[in-house]
């Protein structure tokens, strides 16, 4: 992809092969995935949804803008690794990706090459709505029955 690839993204799922300068900008929702090189200044004005980079030669840190977010490791204990493998496996099947192929054909390994760019206030969001979720009594309505 080009430029500004998912720039002011809210909401849509996607996966590419690489983008150019500004990927990610100013995204609010939504979750992306690079399968490939990302040009400079990524993420910059991030502040929701979610991007997974293939990083296998670590390069991605010194392009990301980090101002609004941090970089984390793939979440192997929840769904996010299925949520990653799927999205790929979807874009295999629009696209017959060999990158794709090659990925998940050794997934095991290469799953560790994987980083989440998350912003900060983002998951300040999702840990207080788990929190909620978690922690909240169950409300018993009376319809007036």
């Amino acid at each position: 992809a080009g430029e500004r690839f998912a720039v002011r993204n809210s909401g849509v799922h996607a996966v590419v092969e690489g983008v150019g300068d500004h990927g990610c900008e100013y995204m609010t929702g939504g979750r992306v995935v690079i399968l490939g090189p990302t040009g400079r200044n990524f993420g910059a004005g991030m502040s929701g949804g979610i991007a997974y980079v293939y990083d296998p030669s670590s390069e991605f840190a010194a392009k990301c803008n980090l101002s609004m977010g941090s970089l984390e490791a793939l979440d192997f204990e929840g769904d996010e690794e299925l949520v990653v493998k799927d999205l790929i496996q979807q874009h295999i099947q629009h696209t017959k990706s060999p990158l794709g192929v090659s990925i998940l054909a050794d997934w095991d390994h290469a799953k560790h090459s994987f980083v989440k760019l998350m912003p900060h206030d983002y998951k300040q969001v999702i840990a207080a709505n788990v929190h909620m979720n978690t922690t909240a009594e169950p409300v018993h309505v009376n319809a007036g029955h």
